[in-house]
C-alpha cells in the first residue's frame, strides 16, 4: 500500500483459513501490502543453534499458538543478533534497511538490535521518516480498494479478515504514520520464513513472528521510524 497494502483495523474474532487464497498469496499479492547446520555449539548468525532454536521456538501461549520458526528456511544472517551500529538517533529509534533486509532498533553506545526482515518488491519501495502512530496484537487485516482492484480474489475480505495465523498481519503490528495520518504502511510479523530476505510486498516491512514480538515489546506509540533508500 502506500506503505502496505494491508489496511487498517484491529479487533478480536476466530481464526478462519480463507478458501483457495493462502496467506502465502497475501504476502506476495500484498501487492499492496540456509541451512544452521549440524547441532551443536557452532555460532550462526551470531547466536549457536541451540540459542536460536531457543529464540525462535514455539509460542504456545499466544491467542494462536505460533510454531517453532524452521531455521533451515532463513539465512544465518538474517538472524536476530546485537551489532555496531553508530547513529545520533535516540535510543528505541528503528531504522529499516531495504537494500540489506534489514530492521535495525538503535540501543545507545554505537549498538542496535537487527532483526532480518521482508521488504517491498520492486516498484514498491519507499524510504522517508514515519513514527509509528499506533499497535495492534492479532490485527483485523483490511484489504485497501486498490489491492482489491488488483486482485479480486481479496475482495472477500473487503470489511475485514479475522485475527489468526493466516492473516497476512499476523500476531503484531507497527502501524507507520506520517503528519497524523496513517501512511497505509506497517511493520508486520510473518510466520514464512522463506520470505525473509526477499521483497515481497508493497513497502511494508515483515519480521520473524518471534523477531516481531521482541521489537513491539520494547516499542511505544510515537516511536520514530526511518526508512532508508535501497
Amino acid at each position: 500500500m502506500s506503505l502496505i497494502d494491508a489496511g487498517d483495523g484491529a479487533g478480536a474474532g476466530t481464526a478462519t483459513k480463507p478458501l483457495g487464497f493462502s496467506r502465502r498469496s497475501f504476502l506476495i499479492g500484498l501487492g499492496a501490502f540456509g541451512a544452521l547446520g549440524l547441532a551443536g555449539c557452532a555460532a550462526t548468525g551470531g547466536m549457536s543453534v541451540a540459542e536460536a532454536e531457543r529464540v525462535y521456538g514455539p509460542l504456545p501461549n499466544e491467542r494462536f499458538p505460533v510454531p517453532a520458526v524452521n531455521l533451515n528456511k532463513v539465512d544465518p544472517k538474517y538472524l536476530r543478533r546485537r551489532v555496531r551500529y553508530d547513529s545520533k538517533e535516540a535510543v528505541g529509534t528503528i531504522i529499516v534497511d531495504p537494500r540489506h533486509y534489514y530492521v535495525y532498533r538503535i540501543e545507545g553506545d554505537g549498538y542496535a538490535t537487527r532483526y532480518g526482515a521482508n521488504v517491498g518488491r520492486a516498484g514498491f519501495l519507499w524510504s522517508g521518516e514515519a513514527y509509528i502512530g499506533r499497535k495492534a496484537e492479532w490485527p483485523i487485516w483490511t484489504p485497501p480498494k486498490e489491492m482489491i482492484a488488483r486482485q479480486p480474489e481479496a475482495a472477500p475480505y473487503a470489511n475485514g479478515m479475522k485475527p489468526g495465523l493466516d492473516n497476512p498481519l499476523g500476531a503484531r503490528t507497527l502501524y507507520l504514520y506520517q503528519n497524523g495520518a496513517y501512511t497505509l504502511y506497517t511493520i508486520y510479523s510473518t510466520i514464512m520464513p522463506e520470505t525473509i530476505g526477499k521483497g515481497i510486498s508493497s513497502g511494508c516491512v515483515g519480521l520473524l513472528t518471534q523477531d516481531m514480538v521482541d521489537l513491539y515489546e520494547k516499542t511505544p506509540v510515537d516511536t520514530k521510524v526511518i526508512v532508508l533508500k535501497a
